[in-house]
């Protein structure tokens, strides 16, 4: 697993948080595995589908219907990513 040795974050987990950042447009937010829509107020249905699209673009994949029901928080989403082969 290669970490950014600037953030000590894998490189994945900086693409991620990233996508986070751009999409409740806050250039500090910090999130963990642990992050959901419970502990983001912005975080509604709509920042779901921009979450959704925006880790689509960033990673050039394709979430299933199935996989999109299961994210619930950061740590799905990763567990996702990872399944579609993103290295991390």
């Amino acid at each position: 697993m290669e970490l950014n040795e600037k953030t000590g974050m894998t490189l994945i987990d900086d693409r991620i948080r990233e996508v986070f950042r751009e999409i409740f447009d806050d250039p500090n937010m910090v999130i963990s595995d642990e992050v959901s829509a419970n502990d983001v107020p912005e975080w509604d249905s709509l920042a779901q589908v921009k979450l959704i699209i925006g880790m689509e673009e960033e990673f050039e994949i394709k979430f299933s219907t199935h996989d999109i029901t299961q994210m619930t928080s950061v740590g799905d989403f990763k567990k996702f990513l990872i399944l579609k082969g993103v290295a991390c």
